[in-house]
């Protein structure tokens, strides 16, 4: 029962954090906004580097780009909140029962995953240059983000057995 708890605990804990990210997001819109614009125009990085076609200019495509990544936070989230309910629900019954019960934090982890590695590694830091950036390179967040999602993912992916005395 340990180990249902505690990825029952872990997921929640995921899905709190995905939660503050989105309501951050959307109550301070305007300072990660000006992130979304600085990466997606790559006005901070190095002058004249050959990427700079890649550049976005456009003030709709920076808010079209910044409101995919609030979706995608609040769809993990969402995903991650509904998916511990489950858990929580199954955490009493067979071993079959409570695996078939993580698809939707293994979901909202996957989901986490795509956006903080491969939205702000691959696209921001690696297309547009964040790394290039020292004023607006988020990629050491990211990592810590993606990293405790992927921990988090393999963990409660882990089979579980048959509680003993149910």
């Amino acid at each position: 029962m340990t180990t249902r708890l505690a990825k029952i605990i872990l997921s929640l804990s995921l899905a709190s954090f995905a939660f503050m990210v989105t309501l951050n997001n959307v109550i301070d819109y305007g300072s990660n906004y000006a992130f979304v614009e600085h990466v997606l125009s790559m006005d901070t990085t190095f002058p004249g580097n050959a990427l700079m076609t890649r550049a976005i200019t456009d003030h709709v495509l920076w808010s079209v780009g910044y409101w995919l990544i609030i979706g995608a936070e609040g769809a993990t989230a969402i995903l991650l909140f509904w998916g511990t309910c489950r858990l929580w629900r199954a955490r009493r019954r067979d071993a079959a029962a409570f695996n078939r019960a993580k698809g939707l934090v293994i979901l909202g982890c996957t989901l986490g995953f795509l956006l903080w590695f491969v939205g702000f590694m691959v696209v921001g830091g690696e297309w547009f240059a964040m790394w290039q950036s020292k004023d607006w390179n988020g990629q050491e967040s990211a990592f810590k983000f993606y990293m405790a999602v992927l921990g988090v993912l393999i963990f409660v992916n882990q089979p579980d057995q048959d509680v003993a005395g149910r």
